[in-house]
């Protein structure tokens, strides 16, 4: 008997790369092989009706189911896109998503004013080092610039595509002084969290037992693990703010008698 995937296997977008190309794929198949256009329509949807059980509900399945069909559409015509324009789609897809980030969350821009009151909560020293761990296009740093404007902000981002956007936002204004930030290119777990102050994070649920045996193990006695809207499980935190859109802002205390030990290992 065949073993499919498990759905915690499936990490965006490869639901959605599986349907567009498997989808395309036996479109150009069945037309190869003179099937009518209704059946490779058919058979071009199969993939997609598979690959959105594994999507999450939400635009993200809508996308799965829907792409296909819109990009046959889109391909008809006398204004039809041609077929380098769907590579270069799906080329700026991988750029924004490597291969090596799937298991992390997507782009999920923090709101600017989402940490507005952090830095009078912890009274941090001036210039301590703070990263935003997965910056996708640095919107994070700038809350943190307001939040904390007498702090270095760092970001690091697997996608080079994001890291360039961010340093283009930088340059424009963004972050602050130019000396005030910096964002490199980098897998945020195998990148040291050793050195910095504050660690701001705004990742998956399941991510999170990962982020504090990370930094259980890297970051100093007293540092801070802070995580918009998703807690660490079975750890205290130190407190926990209301943001103005109502989400939690969770705010851990690094080996603290009250959250010191590291959660039980997880997948």
């Amino acid at each position: 008997m065949t073993n499919f995937p498990s759905r915690p296997l499936w990490r965006w977008p490869l639901p959605l790369l599986v349907a567009w190309v498997g989808g395309w794929g036996m479109v150009l198949g069945a037309s190869w092989l003179s099937v009518p256009a209704a059946g490779a329509l058919f058979l071009g949807l199969l993939p997609s009706l598979w690959a959105q059980a594994f999507a999450r509900p939400g635009w993200r399945r809508l996308a799965v189911v829907t792409g296909l069909p819109l990009s046959l559409l889109l391909s008809m015509g006398s204004n039809a896109v041609p077929p380098w324009a769907w590579l270069c789609a799906a080329a700026l897809l991988l750029g924004m998503y490597p291969l090596q980030s799937w298991r992390d969350a997507p782009v999920f821009p923090t709101p600017r004013s989402a940490l507005r009151g952090l830095g009078e909560r912890l009274k941090l020293a001036q210039g301590v080092r703070v990263l935003d761990a997965g910056s996708g296009l640095g919107h994070a740093m700038g809350a943190l610039r307001l939040a904390l404007p007498d702090a270095l902000i760092h970001g690091v981002e697997n996608s080079w595509l994001l890291v360039l956007a961010t340093r283009w936002r930088g340059w424009r204004g963004h972050f602050g002084r130019p000396h005030s930030w910096q964002v490199r290119q980098g897998d945020m777990w195998a990148t040291s969290w050793a050195g910095y102050g504050l660690v701001y994070l705004f990742q998956r649920p399941e991510s999170m037992q990962r982020a504090w045996r990370k930094a259980h193990t890297d970051m100093a006695d007293g540092a801070w693990l802070v995580s918009l809207e998703f807690e660490v499980p079975h750890v205290k935190a130190w407190t926990h703010m209301t943001c103005p859109d109502g989400r939690a802002l969770w705010i851990y205390r690094v080996n603290q008698a009250t959250n010191s030990t590291p959660v039980p290992p997880g997948r």
